[in-house]
């Protein structure tokens, strides 16, 4: 939990707003939450109205676990969002929701960012919006909802005007990856495999070179699922190692396998990655609580 500590050795009533500001965002990559927050305060405290102290105050509030907090200053970033970033506000406010696992929150901002995608026919933005909502509900384990949002996103995705190739191969590609963690989480192992296969395929085509080292994490998703902890485990080590959610899976298949002094350490290395993104919407709170069993 955040205490409030005054900043002076920042010396920050000699720094501009933004300086501030700035200081703010570098606190809290290095984890110092208490010390960005006091900054960002001190921000407001002179111009209220300031998007970037809003959202950078929500944000670090979110990653201290003090959900409500955060929401009453992503709400004010929201309302003086100027219009280009509207949708980093919104999306800042569903991944919030995401922190606590509510689906239904969620999807009330991530609608909004699709409606201001559609309405600059901007078919990639808005099929990510939709297939970013849909990896939220997955995770919340609103699996019915997660599949109505990932199939939006790929039917916006193909609304775009001469896709080509490798872009088609992408989109089926992600459709097949979501309906793959869809159905490992309704425990249809064959299913998954299936949906995994025809995504191995896609990848082994070569048209999207920068999905390959995806496909590891899909792998140990569905093994997970499935009750195989030790396949998902020697799968999600081959997978991006800095990637919170990722990380949590592997944390809990080693505990599922007797390994509980790795995964308490992959759970520390979570607490250390500071970033506001759907993967850390869901491993952080669980490494939190994870650690806490531990004390």
């Amino acid at each position: 939990m955040i205490r409030y500590i005054p900043v002076v050795f920042l010396c920050a009533a000699a720094l501009t707003a933004q300086d501030q500001i700035q200081q703010a965002r570098k606190l809290n990559a290095e984890g110092k939450q208490a010390l960005a927050l006091a900054l960002y305060e001190e921000v407001l405290a002179k111009t209220p109205e300031s998007y970037d102290a809003n959202l950078g105050a929500g944000v670090v509030l979110d990653l201290d676990g003090q959900y409500a907090k955060a929401r009453k200053y992503l709400t004010k970033a929201i309302a003086v969002a100027p219009e280009k970033s509207k949708p980093q506000a919104l999306t800042a406010m569903a991944i919030s929701y995401a922190f606590s696992g509510d689906c239904a929150n969620s999807s009330r901002y991530e609608q909004q960012v699709l409606d201001l995608r559609v309405s600059a026919q901007d078919w990639n933005a808005a099929a990510e919006a939709a297939n970013e909502a849909g990896r939220l509900c997955l995770e919340s384990s609103s699996i019915d909802e997660a599949e109505k949002w990932y199939k939006t996103g790929h039917e916006m995705a193909l609304k775009k005007p001469d896709l080509s190739a490798a872009e088609t191969d992408l989109w089926t590609l992600r459709w097949e990856h979501a309906q793959a963690r869809i159905a490992a989480r309704r425990g249809r192992h064959a299913q998954a495999e299936q949906h995994a296969a025809a995504v191995k395929a896609i990848v082994d085509k070569g048209t999207n070179p920068q999905q390959a080292p995806f496909y590891p994490y899909l792998a140990g998703y569905v093994a997970f699922y499935a009750g195989d902890y030790k396949t998902a485990a020697t799968e999600l080590e081959q997978a991006e190692q800095r990637d919170p959610f990722i990380l949590s899976l592997l944390a809990q298949s080693y505990e599922k396998t007797g390994n509980k002094d790795k995964a308490v350490e992959l759970y520390r290395k979570i607490m250390t990655i500071n970033i506001h993104n759907p993967t850390n919407a869901f491993a952080r709170p669980l490494a939190r609580k994870k650690l806490e069993k531990t004390v």
